[in-house]
């Protein structure tokens, strides 16, 4: 059901005579791939200011002290945040904290913050005991914000907002709710062991398209449960709709790769699962001559590579995943060209050893008896997003020997 490759990376010098106890450094424990928010996803308050919005955040790791990043990497001006907290969730997409759990951030000492336009910001390092699977409710007021959001849309979590700034209440009950995050981007944690974290870097498939709202079913949900003994935290930069190459609900893989995975700290590993999006689109419109596959095919593989180097030279290791099958999808209607290009597609991944290892899910969600379709128990229904099973079955193929156990840091 999986096939592995490992390839060992060069050190890139030798370890000193004397070795320091290594310190705790920071890793992430959460993180969610940012987008331009489309308009029928935005929060629907214009001119979006003097709003409180509360968020939960499924965390996969423990920690000592936390930060918490918050971006406005796709504002057209400043997004002005008035003050802003970290709490204790009730439950995943709950409105409520528990009592007095509630803490203040602070941003350079200051319990306010102006970020730029196109840029994100760290909080300021909180003393927060956080444990793994912890839902934490990041609660902030935004004074005055551009027209454009920054966000993700594809939560499958629960957010209130509210009129007036309510950073510490203790509940929302008068707030209105959807089902989409905004603004914070990632939560960075402190603990006893050397943490490290793997980011998966997809399309709506890892996003979580067929999980339970509020229910953290997602495969890379139930990876962090299989991972949290060795302390390796599962970072989700699915978005819907994503492509390897063009631009789509958000941007292409190759262009949000350094933000998404070379930028976060802690991070020593990627798993690459996306290109479904770039076959299905390619017919979508109709049939396209011969040597356009042959070019996707080509591209698709040129891509996967120029990700590859880019990890290893940041020393990540790069895992990459094979496209499952998604005939009998209404938006992408089965083509046999395509599905040719999703065969030749993955014997490359199988078989050209440019990732380190490979990770067969082609074969963990195939019907063996119409290997074209998923199966039908790991099906959600569409035949192209697995099931809260399917995702389940995705997480059990991959082998826990690919990643290192933390160490202690002191």
């Amino acid at each position: 059901m999986l096939a592995a490759v490992t390839l060992g990376l060069a050190a890139c010098s030798s370890p000193p005579a004397v070795e320091a106890e290594p310190s705790c450094s920071w890793a992430g424990i959460w993180a969610s791939s940012q987008q331009l928010v489309e308009p029928h996803n935005e929060l629907p308050i214009a001119p979006l200011e003097d709003v409180t919005l509360r968020q939960t955040l499924h965390v996969s790791q423990p920690g000592e002290r936390m930060r918490i990043r918050f971006s406005n990497e796709f504002g057209e001006g400043p997004l002005a945040i008035g003050a802003a907290s970290a709490g204790r969730s009730a439950g995943s997409g709950r409105s409520a904290i528990a009592p007095a759990s509630a803490v203040a951030l602070s941003f350079a000492g200051s319990p306010s913050v102006t970020i730029p336009e196109g840029a994100a910001w760290y909080s300021d390092p909180l003393g927060f005991n956080l444990a793994a699977g912890e839902d934490v409710a990041v609660t902030f007021h935004i004074v005055s914000a551009s027209s454009r959001q920054t966000g993700h849309p594809g939560s499958r979590t629960t957010s209130y907002f509210t009129s007036g700034n309510l950073v510490f209440a203790e509940d929302l009950p008068g707030a209105e709710r959807l089902d989409h995050w905004y603004v914070v981007s990632g939560i960075d944690a402190v603990s006893d062991r050397m943490r490290e974290s793997v980011g998966v870097i997809g399309d709506s498939i890892t996003d979580g398209r067929g999980s339970t709202t509020n229910g953290n079913d997602r495969w890379t949900d139930f990876l962090a449960d299989r991972l949290g003994s060795k302390g390796v935290s599962v970072l989700n930069f699915g978005l819907g709709g994503n492509r390897v190459l063009k631009d789509g609900l958000g941007p292409n893989a190759l262009a949000r790769f350094d933000r998404d995975i070379l930028a976060q700290p802690g991070l020593r590993y990627v798993i690459v699962y996306e290109g479904i999006n770039d076959l299905g689109t390619l017919t979508r419109k109709g049939a396209v001559a011969p040597e356009v596959h042959q070019a996707l095919v080509h591209d698709l593989e040129a891509a996967y590579t120029q990700m590859v180097e880019r990890a290893h030279a940041h020393g990540i290791s790069a895992i990459g995943a094979t496209i499952a099958p998604y005939r009998g999808n209404q938006f992408y209607s089965f083509d046999p060209a395509t599905e040719q290009d999703r065969q030749e597609v993955n014997v490359w991944i199988r078989s050209s050893g440019v990732f380190d290892a490979v990770l067969d899910f082609d074969r963990v969600l195939r019907d063996p008896d119409n290997p074209d379709r998923l199966s039908p128990e790991f099906d959600s229904g569409d035949g192209l997003h697995p099931s809260p099973a399917g995702f389940a079955e995705m997480a059990a193929s991959v082998p826990l020997d690919l990643f290192a156990d933390a160490e202690p840091c002191r």
